[in-house]
């Protein structure tokens, strides 16, 4: 499992929750701007990104979005759409995910390895 933080001001966020948790960050090359890579301060192990509201992420709104793995995406998406949720964004062949949001509100992206 992974979660991204998505937001207008990433390097802002960045340096929130670095002061805060003690996270240390490292770039993210995105092609013209740079998302950050949030790791732990003792292994150095990555933990979360923290994403500009940019590119593919232009259309979400600002929320922390864990990322779930799945054995095949498109099957949850169908169950997904039958149990009335929905897909916000996706699916991403380049990296096969997709963001939906479940019956009650939340929303959470769908990863098939």
């Amino acid at each position: 499992m992974w979660t991204d933080l998505t937001v207008p001001d990433a390097a802002q966020v960045r340096d929130f929750y670095q002061r805060v948790v003690g996270w240390k960050a490292s770039e993210v090359d995105m092609s013209g701007y740079a998302d950050y890579q949030m790791n732990q301060p003792t292994t150095g192990n990555p933990v979360a990104g923290i994403c500009y509201r940019r590119g593919s992420n232009a259309q979400l709104p600002p929320h922390w979005l864990i990322y779930i793995t799945v054995e095949n995406l498109e099957a949850s998406i169908a169950t997904c759409k039958s149990l009335g949720g929905r897909v916000i964004d996706g699916p991403r062949d380049e990296n096969r995910l997709c963001v939906i949001q479940d019956p009650a509100g939340a929303y959470v992206a769908l990863y098939q390895a």
